[in-house]
């Protein structure tokens, strides 16, 4: 079968060796786990890909919106390379994604890429 992903996930490792975004979606249940792969993967296959599913969030981020029973998830990531690395997941609780996911992710942003 023929690989037709536009872009490839990869995961921001830390200094620590830790991957933030992997262990945050270890912490999600299987359900919610399954939707963001879902989204993720139509992003993969698809990028660029506009609204709902992603958007450009300025300076080189993006982000992937997955809707979960009753709440939101959002996972910052950038691409360098042709790979999507993901940057940031959280849970969003407002109308507007906080300024410290963003600095985080940029901040993690910075570190990814030379």
């Amino acid at each position: 079968m023929a690989n037709n992903k536009r872009i490839t996930v990869q995961f921001y490792k830390a200094a620590s060796g830790n991957e933030p975004v992997l262990e945050w979606l270890k912490s999600l249940n299987r359900d919610d786990r399954k939707k963001i792969g879902s989204s993720l993967k139509t992003v993969e296959y698809g990028f660029p890909v506009g609204m709902p599913v992603s958007r450009h969030m300025g300076d080189g981020l993006y982000e992937v919106r997955t809707n979960l029973d009753n709440r939101i998830a959002r996972i910052l990531f950038c691409i360098e390379d042709d790979k999507m690395i993901l940057l940031h997941g959280f849970i969003k609780k407002s109308e507007k994604t906080p300024k410290q996911d963003l600095e985080l992710a940029q901040d993690r942003k910075k570190k990814t890429t030379k």
